[in-house]
């Protein structure tokens, strides 16, 4: 197995990490080439990101291009998308070696040439307020919204931006779109899950569009934007003993009675 090694210099204290994954590598003979994450290449049939979610979004979205399998190891905060952390990493590597995992395809959005594995967040370009956002689905006109801005989102992402404005949370490889509406100016506001195989646009009467796509990379003052299910799927590596429910538990206290966890 050639394995592409991702890591995120923006990260404090990332060389500390990388030194230890690579001596593992070097110390089981993996074929592999270290790669920052402005610099990635196509080298190995399997990647290793270090860093939080959004390193991981990012190498997850440009691996898709060949269906290379991600997985993440922890070096940012919460890591909703990571496996282990760097001290586990060698006994992960074992089971990485022996293929005792599994890969899970997640559907992305796009619009245009831009890709969302985790949602698209759609602002009032110039606006410090609420703005008037006009939904469409299919061409058709589905209802206006006066809030901070709407979330389209994928499954994966209704764990991320999704959930903390009170969407749902969706199982990851569940074949829906969701559209969440961030502090609505309105009790009849709620979320909206679709199916994939709709269209969506999104436009406002108060100003552009200013939209982020994982969080980060923007597309700035826009007068209408159009998402829709993309072709390309991103794949992540799981262990086989990772189950989603516990991951819920663990990292987001979910079901915990108050004050436990």
């Amino acid at each position: 197995m050639k394995m592409n090694l991702i890591f995120n210099r923006n990260i404090p204290d990332y060389q500390s990490s990388l030194s230890k994954v690579e001596d593992v590598l070097i110390k089981h003979n993996v074929d592999f080439k270290s790669m920052n994450l402005d610099n990635m290449e196509f080298y190995g049939d399997f990647t290793i990101v270090l860093g939080g979610d959004g390193t991981i979004l990012r190498a997850a979205r440009f691996y898709s291009e060949k269906s290379v399998p991600t997985f993440g190891v922890n070096i940012g905060r919460l890591g909703f998308l990571a496996q282990v952390q760097t001290d586990d990493f060698e006994t992960v590597l074992d089971a990485l070696l022996a293929g005792d995992y599994r890969t899970e395809e997640r559907i992305m959005l796009e619009s245009g040439s831009h890709l969302a594995l985790n949602d698209f967040v759609v602002r009032g370009c110039n606006s410090t307020r609420a703005s008037k956002f006009y939904l469409e689905i299919n061409g058709e006109d589905v209802c206006d919204y006066i809030a901070d801005g709407l979330i389209i989102s994928t499954p994966t992402g209704s764990t991320a931006y999704g959930l903390s404005a009170g969407g749902p949370v969706l199982y990851p490889t569940t074949d829906s779109i969701l559209i969440v509406p961030i502090c609505p100016h309105t009790l009849n506001a709620r979320p909206l899950v679709i199916p994939t195989v709709e269209n969506i646009a999104v436009k406002t009467a108060d100003s552009d569009l200013s939209v982020a796509i994982d969080g980060y990379s923007k597309i700035e003052c826009v007068e209408k934007i159009s998402i829709k299910k993309s072709d390309k799927k991103a794949v992540l590596a799981f262990l086989n003993n990772t189950n989603f429910y516990a991951i819920l538990r663990d990292k987001l206290h979910w079901g915990l009675p108050a004050g436990e966890g």
